[in-house]
């Protein structure tokens, strides 16, 4: 690819970016849309972390934004120019055989049932782990409302970097407001806090990026055991609230299966902290029965309650799981309902 294809490139990306957001922006409650708003506006901006926002500004950009969305919503995705020609913007694989010699890196997929993310941006390096390959994005050219620091794509795991340090820098800043005592105040003093602030939020991005590649390596060993009618099932899903349910039960799989038995195993005090600074919303109401284990680390039991409930997760929530699939795949056309009432159902709380 020429210097001079890249613009085009960039375009076509961020065009997809834009048409993704305008589908899926509705489906974001308040809260988090303004959040994620507030952040792609820093981006946009080139604005940095802590640095306060003009209101007025940002009030017109929103206003200019939602005028666009407005065009794009019923369009359909544009194919990406690249030197063979004109590639479908979700066919990962092609795309970035093509982007890889130039240092480039190309994401894309959906977040949710119909929520489709793109980005394209600077690789920084690559290299297997066992059966999965994992690709680190720098600076991103192109992105949407939705950056998810870390995904899978099949056996890929893309961690976005740049994405990653955002959203640690916009937690840092709502911490900041009380600086309540809890996991993340734990993660960053574990990380030199009480010495400069904002080097610690540093070195958290750089280590616990290690955490959200061992959660997606989690979802990979799941998603072979649940194969390829998984996303049908959250697909058919009649709400979204099922669907959060869903994505949860897989999430606490995934964790106990991979991520909380690694982290325990290397004595990793700070990520354990980090790990518990996130269990919020469904995944911490589906699974009250970590933070008495976690407060059992914390007073010194050397991991041994949360040992013992992360072997009875691992177990819990494959079960659960494999239900789920056992009653999409059964069909018939209340299938999608009896999942919900399923995933909702009080008894599926591990307490």
């Amino acid at each position: 690819m020429t210097p001079a294809a890249m613009p085009g490139l960039v375009r076509a990306v961020q065009t997809n970016c834009h048409i993704a957001d305008a589908r899926g922006a509705a489906d974001l409650t308040l809260c988090i849309y303004l959040l994620q708003m507030r952040e792609l506006y820093r981006w946009e901006q080139g604005i940095a972390a802590l640095q306060p926002l003009p209101r007025e500004a940002i009030a017109g950009w929103l206003a200019e934004r939602e005028s666009l969305w407005a065009t794009l919503e019923e369009c359909d995705y544009a194919p990406l120019p690249l030197d063979s020609g004109d590639t479908d913007p979700f066919d990962v694989a092609a795309v970035n055989a093509q982007l890889r010699p130039h240092g480039l890196v190309y994401g894309a997929g959906y977040v949710a049932p119909g929520r489709a993310s793109f980005v394209l941006g600077q690789l920084v390096r690559a290299e297997r782990r066992g059966g999965l390959e994992l690709r680190v994005c720098g600076i991103e050219k192109a992105r949407g409302l939705s950056a998810p620091p870390a995904t899978l794509q099949g056996s890929t795991v893309l961690l976005r970097r740049q994405s990653l340090q955002r959203w640690l820098w916009e937690k840092y800043e709502a911490w900041l407001l009380k600086r309540p005592e809890g996991p993340f105040k734990a993660a960053l003093q574990a990380h030199g806090w009480a010495g400069d602030g904002e080097a610690a939020v540093q070195r958290l991005a750089e280590a616990e990026a290690e955490t959200l590649v061992l959660h997606e390596s989690g979802e990979f060993e799941v998603g072979l055991e649940l194969g390829p009618d998984w996303q049908a099932l959250r697909a058919a899903l009649p709400s979204r609230r099922a669907d959060l349910y869903v994505r949860a039960a897989r999430d606490h799989w995934a964790d106990c299966r991979v991520t909380l038995p690694r982290l325990l195993q290397q004595e990793d005090g700070a990520s354990l902290h980090f790990w518990f600074a996130n269990l919020e919303g469904v995944r911490a109401l589906l699974f009250p029965r970590l933070w008495p284990a976690y407060a059992a680390w914390c007073a010194g039991d050397q991991g041994a309650a949360l040992r013992d409930a992360v072997v009875q997760g691992e177990a819990h929530w494959r079960r659960l799981c494999l239900q789920l699939l056992a009653l999409h795949r059964g069909g018939g056309a209340d299938a999608p309902t009896r999942i919900e009432q399923c995933a909702l159902a009080p008894q599926w709380l591990l307490a």
